[in-house]
């Protein structure tokens, strides 16, 4: 039970951590008006938010909401 609670956890954190990525490279394409860049890195993040959004976990729920914020 723990070694998957630490699975999930781990899971939920690659995926934020993708998440941060992709807004931080969202953002410097935004300031070099990359505009197709912007739009796939925009898609990038939907996927990323909605598999992350995908998992029943409540503590995933709740960084949702952190997300979200």
């Amino acid at each position: 039970m723990i070694s998957q609670d630490y699975d999930s956890i781990s899971a939920v954190d690659e995926l934020l951590r993708k998440i941060r990525i992709k807004e931080s490279q969202l953002k410097i394409a935004q300031e070099s008006n990359m505009v197709n860049v912007v739009t796939a890195l925009q898609t990038q993040l939907l996927d990323l938010r909605h598999e992350l959004s995908e998992s029943p976990d409540s503590e995933l729920q709740a960084l949702m909401t952190l997300l979200d914020d």
